[in-house]
This record gives structure tokens, sequence and C-alpha cells, in this order.
């Protein structure tokens, strides 16, 4: 299994191909494991949509491309990576470099269609590493921008923080302004992949779920703000029940039962996606206990395969560049 930093971008002299000189650059950017909140949120008297996601560095994607003035039309390996190749597009353009061509080549091992933001590790690490050859840094906003444009909808990847993200907007709603609060996740899918997530309708909210958001938004605040992980899991337990309506996933009154009998602190659910996770405390004395418990309730309950792992943010070289 590859593991990979969260977003990085690497660069060095210029190299020369034949007297015109050749720009490198690498990227990379890790998954995230679906969503903590989304929702329809406030800001400035309008409505957005807006999500928490829950980080996640067990997959991710790294990009590497390598440019030169008037060369060849840039291509990407592989080559159905068209969002990428936008990106690597759109990124030349904002810095500037428009008459260069060249190769893009991308790797990784984020499954696609479950809602671990494949699209959006590959297009953020293709951003990352054309800002390295170029050897320029962006603001993480103008990233998220690129990303939307090239995206329609995108995953907020390229912060190394919790916040409140407009993800068909590329803003930020509300930057909570801490990393992420270190929780347990056991993770598990309800389908193999496949999915292509922008085809989901935007849910259309009541007037009564839009006022559980705000309410829903105000525990999350405090939930960080007091590194309360039990608020958290409450917050996303809620969540994913609201969104249930609109994209329903099987056995989810089961899971909730099975959060109370593992004594997890909640469930969470990708809401444009089938990757899901019971969330716990990794520092409680009975956490194998407990995780045991659930990998067996999940397993009785169909789900075969789980994973395991510690969701938190990670520092990485690009902050400086995206801040």
């Amino acid at each position: 299994m590859v593991r990979h930093a969260p977003v990085l971008g690497v660069y060095g002299p210029a190299a020369s191909d034949g007297g015109a000189p050749v720009l490198t650059g690498t990227g990379a950017a890790s998954s995230h494991h679906g969503e903590l909140l989304q929702g329809v949120f406030e800001q400035d008297g309008r409505l957005r949509r807006g999500l928490v996601t829950l980080p996640c560095s067990l997959f991710g994607s790294r990009a590497r491309i390598r440019l030169s003035r008037g060369g060849p039309e840039l291509t990407v390996s592989p080559s159905w990576k068209t969002k990428a190749l936008a990106a690597a597009h759109a990124t030349l353009a904002v810095v500037g470099l428009t008459g260069y061509g060249g190769r893009l080549e991308l790797d990784g091992d984020v499954r696609v269609g479950l809602g671990f933001g494949s699209s959006t590790c590959d297009v953020t690490a293709t951003i990352f590493a054309v800002l390295a050859a170029a050897g320029r840094h962006l603001p993480a906003e103008r990233v998220a921008r690129i990303a939307v444009d090239v995206e329609a909808a995108a995953d907020p990847l390229m912060f190394d923080r919790m916040l409140l993200f407009g993800q068909r907007e590329g803003v930020v709603i509300e930057d909570l302004r801490r990393t992420m609060i270190p929780v347990e996740v056991l993770g598990f899918a309800f389908a193999d992949g496949g999915l292509e997530t922008l085809a989901f309708q935007p849910a259309r909210y009541s007037v009564w779920e839009i006022e559980c958001f705000r309410a829903m938004r105000g525990l999350l605040r405090r939930a960080v703000a007091e590194g309360d992980r039990a608020a958290l899991g409450r917050v996303a337990t809620a969540s994913a029940g609201i969104n249930q309506r609109f994209h329903p996933v099987p056995r989810f009154n089961d899971l909730r039962r099975l959060v109370e009998k593992s004594a997890a602190l909640g469930l969470q659910v990708a809401h444009s996606g089938t990757v899901a996770g019971l969330l716990f405390d990794p520092d409680h004395p009975q956490l194998e206990r407990r995780l045991a418990l659930a990998a067996r309730g999940l397993r009785d309950l169909g789900f075969a395969e789980t994973w395991r792992y510690t969701s938190r943010n990670e520092g990485h070289a690009g902050d400086d560049a995206a801040s």
C-alpha cells in the first residue's frame, strides 16, 4: 500500500532538452473518507452547499509533469484522466505558461467511485505539480477554485485543516482553524465502486433540515474548539441521517444500532459515494475490544471488507504555498 503526504511540491533547476529549458515538478494529494457533515449553510446572507471532509491518508495520487516551451502538446498518462489534464492546462494559464507542452503522469491507489475523492486527488496533485515546475505558489483558496472550475465540484484536499467548504463554488464557508480531531475509523463500503459521484442530484433540503444544519454547525464548531470527539461523532451520525432521505444506504438503522453496541462515537457516511465508517476514540483503553466488536457486527451485516486508520490532518510543504 502506498502512503502519500497530503500535498507536496518538489522542483529543481530547469533541465535542458535540445537547448529548450525543461521544467519538472511533482505533487501529491491524499484522499478523504467522505464527509463528516454535508448540507446547506448560511454565509453572508445567502445559503451555500457545504461539507466537512474526513481526512484519509491511506490512499492518494501523485503527479509528475515535464514541460518545455514550444514542446509537443501536453498529454496525460493514463489517457482517461482528462480532468487532471484540464487542471494542468488551467494552472499553466494561471501562472502564464500557456506556451508549454509536455507530459503529465499520474499514479495512485485511490479506488474510484466510492467517495474517496479520487478525481480531486488527481486534480490537486496535478495543480501542485505544475506549480512546483513553475516555481510558483498559490493560496489554497485559489487552488480550490481551479479544481472546482475543472470538476464542477471538488473536495478541500488542498487545505491542511478542518473547514466548512463550499464544494460547488470553491469557497471557504467557515474556517474552523485547527487540524482534524484525531479519530479512529473502521471503514467499509456499500458497493464495490464504479459510481460517478457528480451524477448525484444535489439534495433539496427542507426548511427544517436547513435549521438542523444550523444547529449541527454550531455543535461542530464547539466540538472542534474543545476537541470533543463525542460531539463530532453525533454531528456525523446526524448528517448521515438527514442525507439518508436523498441518497439512502442499506442497513442504516442496523448500523446505528451497531454504533451503540460497539460504543462507537458515531457513523460517518460519504453523502456522494458509498464509503462509510464507524468512528472511535483512539485514546480509549478499550479501543481494540470495541473495534473487534464493530468488525464482527459489520461482517454479520454483510460488509466483508473493512479497513482501519486514524484520521488526522498532516502538515505538508504545500501549506506555505497554499496558505
